[in-house]
């Protein structure tokens, strides 16, 4: 749209979606690590699950698991040191208008980047998504020196006062649209990143007692590089993604964009935020029943699919929402 901006991630995407700068820091994903954390941090980042959580504080703040916790995690940022210093050398970091720090993180724990962007008077924005603030909390330092706080998930409103709503910029030109046409078999999907924060035990289920009724192959989609995901989900004709109490995700914008009528749950505040929504609601009672409805109505598919494609384009599309940002933020510069 116009503006220079770069992407820094810690270490490259497992799914293999484009990545800009890519720092490969050591000690995050492997099992090792993933086995310390599991002994020393702190309960409330230990699970994922499909219902809200409850926290006295709010927004909910981060707490270090103990000393042994820290020691490893301040040895550890010891050695991302260099690497960290050496790419804001290379993309001269310091000299960028705006700042946005995804999930409430710096690249260090006592939020040294954000200490001296403040001392320059930077504009910062903190952009909360995903499970973070629900399993982790903010992080004090950087929630405070943030000039504008939001998030692409309704559920986070309820733990965070002070943040903005943001749908989720989603690129629909990427994903070519079709109106479903079933086989003799219809494919329904389901693609979780994490059972239990999906809901999945109940959704498979139900999807094994549907398969006693009508004829229905359940599409798994679990572990795949996104590109593989992608063309397994787009083989589909009815796409499930989640039931509990946090709401759709990506998942469901890429069904809705490819044409495939989508069965989620919504977050509570959903329809204040949009109208006349696309998707057909579910929970572990009403599963199998709007499932079973779908596969016996495929007119109603049709009409689903071409409403959720034009829905995805109004709310996701990636350019609506970066204008929105850019309008919110356009007071910082």
């Amino acid at each position: 749209m116009g503006h220079y901006s770069r992407l820094v991630t810690f270490f490259p995407d497992p799914r293999n979606y484009a990545e800009d700068i890519v720092l490969h820091l050591p000690f995050i994903t492997n099992h090792f690590i993933a086995y310390l954390k599991s002994l020393l941090s702190h309960s409330s980042r230990r699970s994922v699950e499909n219902i809200l959580p409850q926290y006295a504080e709010k927004p909910p703040r981060w707490q270090s698991g103990g000393i042994l916790e820290k020691m490893l995690i301040a040895m550890r940022e010891k050695l991302w040191q260099p690497r960290i210093a050496a790419f804001m050398r290379e993309i001269d970091f310091f000299e960028f208008d705006l700042y946005c720090f995804e999930t409430g993180m710096d690249f260090d724990t006592d939020a040294r980047t954000v200490r001296a962007l403040k001392k320059q008077q930077k504009k910062i924005v903190v952009l909360y998504t995903g499970s973070d603030l629900r399993t982790r909390g903010i992080h004090p330092e950087v929630d405070d020196a943030a000039d504008f706080l939001a998030s692409f998930e309704l559920d986070h409103l309820l733990l965070h006062p002070n943040l903005v709503h943001l749908p989720f910029p989603f690129d629909t030109k990427e994903y070519t649209f079709r109106l479903p046409e079933a086989g003799e078999k219809i494919r329904i999907g389901h693609a979780p990143t994490n059972r239990a924060a999906k809901g999945s035990a109940a959704i498979l289920t139900a999807l094994e007692t549907l398969r006693c009724k009508r004829k229905i192959e359940i599409v798994l989609i679990e572990n795949l590089p996104h590109t593989a995901a992608l063309k397994l989900k787009s083989s589909c004709d009815i796409f499930i993604d989640q039931i509990g109490e946090l709401g759709y995700g990506i998942n469901s914008l890429e069904a809705l964009a490819l044409g495939i009528p989508t069965c989620t749950c919504l977050a509570p505040g959903f329809n204040q935020h949009f109208s006349a929504h696309p998707f057909v609601e579910i929970d572990a009672e009403n599963l199998a029943e709007k499932v079973l409805q779908l596969i016996d109505e495929p007119k109603l598919r049709r009409a689903l699919a071409q409403k959720g494609r034009a829905w995805v384009e109004k709310h996701h599309d990636s350019r609506v929402v970066v204008r929105r940002i850019h309008r919110a933020v356009s007071a910082l510069l």
